[in-house]
């Protein structure tokens, strides 16, 4: 079943660091990538799951697909917020909508969908979301079109 979900946002802010830079003190763009999925894994979190305990019980979350475009520089010592929205639930997948902006001015920097499969840890076979998970995204409001 495939829903087109609209729910509340959730957000993590992040300093820049010289690890995440080039020699001229730019973010280095794959970091970006790096920011996004710190902030999926926060927002697990925040519905009460870890990706930890998650592994623990045979279950990995790990990336389908990736869209990326990248409008603006980040740079050394920047306030960085990341969005996370999950903007689509089916049965063994979440389509996730981010944002990265600067937070001095809300410029929008780098911008992707994130397409994040549930497998079975030990054969990385595709599996249902489990149950609990898919009622907490739905107390999130991320509850499926039709039900």
């Amino acid at each position: 079943m495939r829903a087109r979900i609209e729910a509340r946002s959730f957000a993590l802010r992040c300093r820049v660091y010289y690890e995440d830079t080039d020699a001229g003190g730019v973010v280095y763009y794959v970091n970006y990538l790096k920011f996004m999925e710190r902030a999926r894994t926060e927002r697990l979190r925040e519905l009460g799951y870890s990706q930890f305990e998650l592994a623990a019980d045979g279950l990995l979350f790990v990336v389908h697909s990736a869209e990326a475009r990248y409008h603006a520089p980040a740079r050394l010592d920047d306030e960085l917020l990341i969005t996370a929205d999950v903007i689509e639930l089916n049965r063994a997948s979440l389509r996730f909508r981010q944002q990265v902006r600067r937070v001095a001015d809300e410029k929008l920097l780098c911008e992707g969908q994130f397409m994040v499969a549930c497998v079975r840890a030990d054969s990385f076979r595709p599996r249902a979301i489990p149950e609990a998970l898919r009622s907490a995204f739905a107390d999130a409001g991320l509850s499926p079109a039709g039900e």
